[in-house]
């Protein structure tokens, strides 16, 4: 099998030192591939090309919007066309389901279209100078430079699509560093960058380790901006790195969002959206709703419908379409039945799952029943940590300021939701919660037009929408005196 290489300069390369790193299927066991294991001199390499491609020649940042939009519409066509493979390779890499990698793929191209159009209609503006009527000032927006990007394993040819389309748009050079455990769909797509053509240095893909690639992109002082997608503690880690320069820092990390479930929703509806958050993708949302609040005068049906549909839910190889595929690798398995393990310490009581599937098949993947765990406080771990798996916590309340103090009480504020018939609820309760998406009587839907990031520790800048394009600008101030021969003021 001959290993996946890194993308640098318009070239495909092996890593420096030769040695490579397996990919396996975590619902099978199997070896999928074999990719670059890199080091920081394989990145310092892709930085320097990136940096000559944009402060030497220059072409991408100094060709046109039409044309630098036209790029990007080749791109989406061309992911269009191996959407399938793309869904395929994406729910071996990561276990996600084949239904969910089809929802992400097609995202992916609907993001890089959007701004393939916005990009066309950025506009700077004319500033009016009363006091000096002589003077035409504008103001303009510009490409930030060169921008590493770090995606999670979670969904990571749609994290590529978020981050990178909007930066190419700008006029950026890019350093482009997948998860090391999912990075296949990320190699597909750069071979279709390739194919449709950058100018040299443009595009670059790194594949390996994330803490020594993601340390030296954010300390470079040959990189302006960096991009995150991944966990609070190395989010943090990237802010201390970055202050080498003081570059520009986009993160979207940890969250721990409330869902409230007022006495008059529509609790079928309610259910099924809880399970879509906290199910779907095994649970490894960012924006999941996991700590879900119920008015005490439901809970005792919410919680029966949520039970029901729980164990029926099949969890299997993620190519046959089950409702949940395999957890991303026997790490990650660890990590979330260890929180399984202290809810029930804790004194949560586990109302549903609660275990890893071993029998059959199952014994060579990283299966955990979806779990929901009813009567849970505040303090308990489960409830206040991010867990990145398929459990549900259950809260009750009694009046609307207590839902509000309980959804509040995290460090995080990346997302919630409400479920409600009384629009005047919903807009109070929309109001009252600290997070930077909320959404009412649905949830965990994301849109190419519209801003993606948190309050808090959940990060900083927003992906996604007009607010998306603009992470990857500058902006400058440019006056002209319309007079050269008036009097200076010597």
């Amino acid at each position: 099998m001959a290993a996946k290489m890194n993308y640098i300069n318009g070239e495909w390369v092996p890593a420096k030192s030769g040695k490579t790193r397996q990919i396996i299927n975590p619902a099978t066991g199997d070896l999928l591939a074999e990719v670059a294991d890199s080091a920081v001199e394989d990145v310092r390499e892709a930085i320097a090309a990136a940096k000559e491609s944009f402060y030497g020649p220059g072409e991408w940042r100094r060709m046109s919007a039409s044309a630098r939009s036209k790029k990007l519409l080749e791109v989406a066509d061309e992911i269009e066309k191996i959407s399938d493979e793309l869904c395929k390779l994406e729910s071996m890499n990561t276990g996600m389901t084949y239904n969910n990698a089809v929802g992400n793929i097609g995202m992916v191209v609907g993001v890089f279209r959007y701004y393939a159009g916005l990009i066309n209609k950025s506009e700077g503006r004319v500033n009016p100078l009363d006091a000096h009527p002589g003077i035409q000032s504008v103001t303009v927006k510009e490409p930030i430079g060169v921008v590493g990007m770090i995606a999670p394993w979670n969904v990571p040819c749609l994290m590529f699509s978020w981050k990178a389309a909007p930066a190419l748009a700008a006029g950026n050079s890019i350093i482009f560093k997948p998860a090391s455990l999912t990075p296949l769909t990320a190699i597909r797509v750069f071979e279709i960058l390739d194919k449709v053509g950058f100018p040299k240095g443009v595009v670059n893909l790194i594949t390996g380790p994330g803490g020594s690639i993601g340390s030296e992109l954010a300390s470079s002082m040959d990189v302006d901006m960096v991009t995150m997608t991944g966990s609070t503690p190395v989010g943090q880690d990237i802010i201390r790195a970055s202050a080498s320069n003081v570059k520009r820092v986009g993160l979207e990390l940890g969250g721990k969002s409330p869902i409230i479930v007022y006495d008059d929703a529509n609790i079928e509806n309610a259910v099924e959206w809880v399970m879509e958050t906290d199910f779907s993708n095994q649970g490894a949302n960012c924006c999941a709703g996991s700590r879900v609040f119920v008015d005490e005068k439901i809970h005792d049906e919410f919680v029966k419908i949520l039970v029901e549909k729980t164990e029926k839910a099949t969890v299997g190889i993620g190519l046959d379409n089950p409702n949940i595929g395999s957890l991303v690798s026997k790490e990650q398995l660890k990590t979330v039945m260890g929180y399984i393990e202290s809810g029930k310490a804790e004194g949560a009581k586990c109302v549903a799952g609660g275990y890893q599937l071993t029998e059959g098949f199952y014994a060579k993947g990283n299966f955990v029943r979806p779990t929901v765990f009813d009567e849970c406080t505040p303090d308990m771990k489960i409830v206040k940590e991010e867990i990145f798996g398929p459990v549900v916590t259950i809260q009750t309340f009694k009046t609307e300021e207590e839902a509000f103090w309980k959804a509040n009480d995290t460090c995080y504020g990346l997302a919630g939701g409400v479920f409600t018939e009384n629009y005047a609820r919903a807009i109070r309760a929309s109001e009252e919660l600290r997070a930077g998406i909320v959404w009412i009587n649905h949830y965990n839907w994301a849109y190419a037009q519209c801003p993606w990031g948190g309050y808090k520790m959940s990060g900083l800048g927003r992906e996604l929408g007009e607010e998306g394009l603009e992470e990857f600008q500058e902006t400058k101030q440019i006056n002209v005196m319309m007079n050269s021969n008036a009097p200076g003021m010597w």
